[in-house]
C-alpha cells in the first residue's frame, strides 16, 4: 500500500535564520515542482521563487531534490531551505496543507519510516531519540555511538557467528551420510563451544552499565546523621538554596533531589533527613525510612557522619565535613584523618576536591571510551539470547544436534529484536512518539 506524503518543518522552531521544510514519499517530486515550478537536479541546491497553487509569491528559497530509495527516509525526498521567519514558514506549510496526497507529519515518522524502509534498524532508532533528548556530553557521547550502529554492528557479528553454527549444525542433520560432512560427537562438541565463546561475550556486554543510567543520571545520596551539614552541601552543589539550613534536628523531613551536571555527566543528587535512632517524631521516622532507601539505592554515597558508621556500599565517600567548626580540636582532627576528605560547604575548602572524586567515581560506573551501553529492551533480549547460548557441557541437550539446532535459532530471534527484525511492533509507537514533529 502507497503511504502518504508527509510534510514537516525539520529545524528548530522560527524566527530563525532558516527553517528547513522536509516533504517525504511518492508526491514528494510533484510538491516541489507546485511550488517551485520544476524538479531540479537530483542532490543539488537550487535557488527558486516558491509559489502558491494560485501563483502568490512565498518566498526565494533553496531547494534539493533527493529520489528515492537512497535517502534518509528511503522514499522520495525534497527539502526547502526558507527563510527562516515565522509569516514565512507558516505559508509554505499552508501551501503544502492543500496539495492534493500531502499531509503534515506525526511526531517520529520520518525516522520511523526511515526504520520501516530499512534505511536504519531499532537500536539506530532508539540511539537517535536519545540524541534528540541528549543535555550532557556522557549522554550525548552514549546517543550517538548508539545512532551510529555500534551497537547494530556488534549484533550483525553475532547473528554471522550464529549462522555459521547453526550452519554446521544443519549440515550434520541433513546431509549426514555425505563422506565430506562431519558427522556425530564432533558437531555437537563444536557447537557447544561456539555457543560457549558468544555467551561469554554477550555477558561481557550485560556487565556493562544500562543505558538508562547515563540517560537519567546517576543517583548520588548525600547521607549522614541530623546536623551534619548535609543541606548545606546541597545547597553549595546546586549554588542556590535548595534545602532549609538550620540547627533544629530534623529539619529535613523529606528526600530532596535536584539534577545536576558535573564534567558533562548527569547526576541526581539527593539530601536525605538525619539518620538517628531516638528523638524522632512519626514524620521524620517517615523521612528517615526513605533516606535509608535512597542509600541502598545510590549509585555513589557521600556519608557525612563519623567514617566507622558509614553504610557498606561500593562507592562511598566518606567527608569529615563542617571543617571550619572542628578546626583544632584534637579528636575531631584526629576522626577527620579516617576519612576520604576534608570539607567546608560554608568556606569552600575542600569543594574541587570533592567534585573532582565524585566525577572519579561516576567514570567507574560509566561505559569505558569506545563501549556502548545497552537500554533495557535490549538487554533483555541479550539476556535471552545468552540463556538459549548456555548448555551444561554434560547434560542430554549437549549431544543432541536437534536441540542445540532450536537453541540456536531462538538465540538468533532474540537478537533480531534488538535491530528490529521480529517482533517490535507492539513498542514502535512508543519509540518513535517520542521524537519531534519533522523527525
Amino acid at each position: 500500500m502507497e503511504r502518504d506524503t508527509i510534510f514537516a518543518l525539520s529545524s528548530g522552531m522560527p524566527p530563525a535564520a532558516i527553517g528547513v521544510v522536509r516533504i517525504s514519499g511518492p508526491a514528494a517530486g510533484e510538491a516541489l515542482r507546485s511550488l517551485a515550478g520544476r524538479l531540479p537536479e537530483a542532490r543539488r541546491a537550487v535557488l527558486a521563487e516558491l509559489c502558491d497553487g494560485t501563483g502568490g509569491a512565498l518566498d526565494r528559497a533553496l531547494i534539493l531534490w533527493f529520489p528515492g530509495p537512497a535517502t534518509a527516509t528511503g522514499e522520495d525526498l525534497a527539502e526547502l531551505h526558507l527563510h527562516g521567519g515565522r509569516a514565512v514558514v507558516a505559508a509554505v506549510e499552508a501551501a503544502l496543507a492543500v496539495i492534493p496526497g500531502l499531509r503534515r507529519a506525526e511526531a517520529g515518522e520520518f525516522t520511523r519510516r526511515a526504520f520501516l524502509n530499512g534505511r536504519i534498524d531499532l537500536a539506530e532508532a532508539e540511539g537517535l531519540a536519545d540524541l534528540l533528548a541528549a543535555e550532557t556530553e556522557s549522554q550525548r557521547v552514549q546517543a550517538l555511538g548508539m545512532a551510529s550502529g555500534h551497537v547494530s554492528r556488534a549484533v550483525e557479528d553475532w547473528q554471522d557467528r550464529l549462522l555459521g553454527l547453526m550452519a554446521g549444525a544443519e549440515a550434520e542433520l541433513n546431509f549426514a551420510d555425505e563422506d565430506d560432512v562431519e558427522v556425530g560427537e564432533s558437531v555437537a562438541q563444536r557447537l557447544i563451544l561456539g555457543m560457549g565463546e558468544l555467551a561469554s561475550e554477550l555477558d561481557n556486554w550485560l556487565a556493562r552499565p544500562a543505558a538508562e543510567v547515563i540517560a537519567e543520571g546517576l543517583s548520588v545520596v548525600i547521607a549522614g546523621p541530623p546536623n551534619a551539614g548535609k543541606s548545606t552541601l546541597i545547597n553549595s552543589l546546586a549554588r542556590r538554596e535548595l534545602a532549609i539550613v538550620s540547627p533544629v534536628a530534623g529539619t529535613t523531613r523529606d528526600v530532596i533531589e535536584t539534577p545536576l551536571a558535573l564534567d558533562g555527566i548527569a547526576m541526581r543528587f539527593s539530601d536525605t533527613a538525619g539518620l538517628r535512632a531516638d528523638g524522632a517524631d512519626d514524620i521524620e521516622m517517615i523521612g528517615i525510612d526513605r533516606a535509608k532507601a535512597a542509600v541502598e539505592a545510590a549509585d555513589i554515597l557521600l556519608w557525612l557522619g563519623a567514617p566507622d558508621a558509614a553504610p557498606s556500599h561500593a562507592l562511598c565517600l566518606r567527608i569529615a565535613a563542617q571543617a571550619d567548626h572542628w578546626r583544632g580540636d584534637p579528636d575531631a582532627e584526629a576522626a577527620a584523618a579516617s576519612c576520604d576528605l576534608i570539607l567546608s560547604a560554608a568556606t569552600g575548602e575542600g569543594m574541587d576536591t570533592l567534585h573532582a572524586a565524585i566525577v572519579a567515581a561516576a567514570r567507574t560506573l560509566l561505559p569505558r571510551e569506545g563501549e556502548a551501553a545497552l537500554r533495557q529492551r535490549q538487554r533483555a533480549a541479550l539476556a535471552e539470547a545468552k540463556d538459549w547460548l548456555t548448555v551444561e557441557a554434560r547434560s542430554r541437550e549437549a549431544s543432541d544436534l536437534i536441540l542445540l539446532a532450536e537453541r540456536l535459532r531462538l538465540a538468533g530471534g532474540a537478537l533480531d529484536r534488538i535491530t528490529g527484525r521480529a517482533g517490535v511492533e507492539d513498542m514502535l509507537d512508543t519509540l518513535f512518539g517520542r521524537f519531534c514533529i519533522g523527525k
